[in-house]
């Protein structure tokens, strides 16, 4: 029975990474480092690998655990893989089903960035909100119960922009997702940090699938977060 369960489990997150996610990894990869939104990607590029040294050193002693927004950092060479824990199609049931708080644990992290959700407001069921928060709340007693010193920080869901909402209408539950997971935070007394700001006055961070972001994005991320640790 366990094992059916595993690969019913290990089935769908495929299913989700392939249909709801359209194949979710990072968009540069997918696009032969291509991004539309930016003409200057290129040299964004290697400005941010050369900002590496800084912000791996900054963030040594954290971990960002997320899906495939999150797993940009480690693409676009702003951290070592050693401090991001991700992967595409990644939701907070997945975590819990895959044990990833025991590899987090392992890393033994003094932060951890918690940033999913892209993926479990497209969960097909009739209440993928409530469904989501139910797991994430596990998944935050887990990592505290196996890092209790550690601070842990939920990262609101990136948007996307007005062609990829239009092509997945689920995106236009982003906000309300967001609202809840703030929510979720003051229940669980943990840090909570909107992202909204960052694309204030920074309107081509997205790559060509409207979804994922180029290198530059991840720069700004990092700089935001930075007066955390």
């Amino acid at each position: 029975m366990i094992k059916r369960m595993t690969a019913l489990v290990l089935a769908g997150s495929l299913v989700l990474s392939l249909a709801a996610c359209g194949q979710k990894e990072p968009a540069a990869a997918a696009n032969g480092q291509a991004s539309t939104s930016a003409a200057s990607g290129e040299g964004a590029g290697a400005a941010a690998a050369a900002d590496k040294p800084k912000y791996a050193d900054l963030f040594s002693q954290s971990v960002f655990l997320g899906d495939s927004i999150t797993e940009g950092l480690s693409y676009h060479e702003l951290l070592d893989e050693a401090n991001v824990q991700a992967g595409a199609g990644k939701t907070a049931e997945f975590a819990l089903a895959s044990n990833d708080v025991e590899e987090l644990a392992a890393r033994k992290p003094q932060h951890v960035f918690i940033q999913l959700g892209s993926d479990d407001i497209l969960w097909p069921t009739d209440d993928p909100k409530a469904y989501s928060l139910k797991f994430y709340g596990q998944l935050i007693d887990q990592i505290r119960s196996k890092l209790p010193d550690a601070q842990i920080t939920i990262l609101t869901v990136t948007p996307v922009t007005a062609e990829a909402e239009k092509e997945e209408p689920r995106y236009r539950n982003i906000a309300d997702y967001n609202g809840g997971l703030k929510e979720l935070a003051a229940k669980k007394q943990t840090a909570f940090t909107d992202l909204s700001p960052i694309f204030a006055g920074h309107p081509n961070l997205h790559d060509a699938d409207g979804i994922h972001f180029n290198a530059e994005y991840y720069s700004l991320l990092l700089d935001f977060l930075k007066d955390q640790v």
